[in-house]
């Protein structure tokens, strides 16, 4: 067979211009620290990268919105303890306002440093996030959720809840609405609240009451009256269904004892002191009223005259009405203080696992991408020798003719 000088040089060149490739790459892969160039070198393996890489991206987003909802969470939860705060210092305002020593002057002050405790919570409530939002107005960030009004304070947001993705099948809710947490506390004792007629005119004092039947509880509202007649006097009450048209009776001529426990329908409070005759007194279903409302109608109550055994048992009754709202409005904000350090918590575990699924994905894109570097240096010195001995090769046959051996 015959091999033309054309052939052997285009043979030859196609050889080394291989292995030149093939050395070069190997440099590269070394250089890069990588061993696919391009998906085409693997595309299975380029394929997996590019989901664990857009996996790993999602998860550094995730690890993101976990910091910007713990700083947010951080902001509610300083707020929510500042309300606290003012709420503990209201209820003891409360209670030394039912000192029977104090005089009208007293009570004034009281009503006044009342009226600066209302601005403080107030200005709480209307907290913002220091970059133009409210905390508490749900979805209605830019608006104030709370304006004073001559009854306490107008929500203007609504009842949304704003949430942060910060996992893949996990949401965190940033905040509550300012309704639910200024606005979620039960009257009374939370069952039922009992008040006293404004126009009562005895000494006649209720107590909150409490539940001894839940199951016989029927939500009606009712009013208990007194009548006082006879010589000596003898003082009975009756109790009235009012839900019913019209009102039927449930006790009737029941014979008054101070301090006596009054049983009905699965509830029970007192009464001490001496009602007088068309003395009365309600007892309905707890609702939810807003703290604002509370502290408002416990100003009104300080600044209304307390003269007489009328008028101070008046004051009592409300002061003791205004303490059971207190104490419900500031377990309500505990709760949903409660809520929120659970939050801050589950953050913090979900930081440890986004952590170690990070290390997950940087390994398994380490597997799939990664140079073994002992082997390429291997390799590279091996096509290198190649390389070296085909030049050589090359060089030496190129250099044959007959004419060297022609004399």
């Amino acid at each position: 067979m015959r091999l033309s000088t054309l052939n052997i040089y285009k043979s030859a060149t196609n050889q080394l211009g291989t292995l030149q490739s093939a050395l070069a790459r190997t440099q590269m892969q070394l250089s890069t620290q990588k061993r696919m160039l391009s998906p085409a070198d693997d595309p299975v393996a380029a394929a997996r990268a590019l989901e664990v890489s857009q996996s790993q991206e999602m998860n550094l987003q995730f690890a993101t919105n976990r910091s910007n909802a713990r700083s947010s969470l951080s902001l509610v939860e300083d707020s929510l303890q500042n309300a606290g705060d003012l709420l503990q210092d209201i209820q003891q305002l409360a209670v030394n306002a039912g000192n029977a020593t104090m005089l009208p002057s007293d009570r004034e002050a009281l009503a006044t440093e009342l009226e600066g405790r209302l601005a403080d919570l107030l200005g709480v409530a209307n907290s913002t996030d220091g970059s133009g939002g409210y905390l508490f107005s749900g979805y209605m960030a830019t608006t104030q959720p709370f304006s004073q009004t001559p009854t306490g304070a107008q929500y203007n947001g609504d009842q949304g809840q704003r949430n942060l993705q910060v996992g893949a099948s996990r949401k965190i809710p940033l905040s509550a609405s300012g309704s639910a947490i200024f606005e979620g506390g039960l009257t009374g004792n939370g069952s039922f609240q009992t008040q006293a007629a404004g126009a009562n005119t005895g000494g006649g004092i209720i107590s909150s009451g409490s539940v001894t039947d839940r199951a016989a509880l029927t939500g009606n509202d009712y009013a208990l009256s007194f009548t006082v007649a006879g010589t000596p006097a003898v003082t009975t009450y009756s109790v009235n269904n009012m839900s019913s048209a019209p009102p039927t009776p449930v006790l009737v001529n029941q014979p008054y004892e101070p301090g006596k426990q009054i049983v009905f329908d699965g509830l029970s409070f007192d009464i001490k002191g001496a009602p007088a005759n068309g003395d009365s007194f309600t007892i309905e279903p707890s609702e939810r009223q807003s703290v604002f409302t509370t502290v408002t109608d416990m100003i009104a109550a300080l600044r209304a005259p307390a003269d007489g055994t009328g008028g101070k048992a008046a004051l009592t009754n409300n002061l003791n009405s205004a303490l059971d709202n207190l104490k419900s409005a500031h377990d309500n904000v505990l709760t949903v203080q409660a809520s929120v350090g659970a939050h801050m918590k589950e953050l913090d575990y979900l930081d440890s696992a986004g952590d170690d699924l990070d290390i997950h994905y940087a390994s398994t894109l380490s597997d799939l991408q990664d140079l073994d570097a002992v082997k390429a240096v291997s390799e590279f010195e091996q096509q290198k020798l190649t390389l070296q001995a085909a030049q050589l090769s090359f060089k030496t046959m190129s250099g044959l003719s007959l004419f060297n051996y022609i004399g």
